[in-house]
């Protein structure tokens, strides 16, 4: 705790002028402690849950390969190919199904990848057009960079 002792050529000399000055010793006190109290508790909140994870076994080498999957790419200018094939937007549902080449195609999941400058209008418009014929698993393909 801080006091003025004298207030200055103005005031009597027996009067004790109000202290303003902010005292910040108990804060920074208090901080400290606070601080002590946190690094010490924080280990102990902790907690380690024990799994039991089933060991990684690589596939059988007679294991047939994963078929390569199909996708439909979208260029600038809302060009579409399938798999490098070119396509429409009217024929994307019959080529997507010829060229998946499975029972059912609208179980499987279409893949959508689109330049960096397509229209966010041409893409919906691909995307809504396979919604509307029941292609409801669409997944995008990103590059990493």
């Amino acid at each position: 705790m801080g006091a003025k002792l004298s207030g200055g050529a103005a005031a009597g000399k027996y009067e004790v002028g109000a202290n303003s000055d902010i005292n910040v010793t108990p804060f920074v006190d208090v901080m400290l402690v606070l601080l002590i109290i946190f690094m010490v508790s924080a280990p102990l909140a902790t907690v380690s849950i024990k799994v039991d994870l089933p060991p990684a076994t690589p596939p059988p080498p007679d294991a047939p390969k994963p078929k390569e999957p199909k996708y439909i790419s979208i260029s600038t200018g809302g060009r579409l190919t399938i798999s490098g094939a070119p396509t429409t937007l009217a024929t994307v549902v019959n080529d997507i199904s010829v060229a998946m080449a499975v029972p059912d195609p609208k179980n499987s999941t279409i893949l959508i990848r689109a330049d960096r400058e397509v229209l966010y209008e041409d893409f919906m418009h691909v995307v809504n057009t396979l919604q509307e014929n029941g292609f409801y698993k669409v997944g995008l393909i990103s590059e990493d960079l």
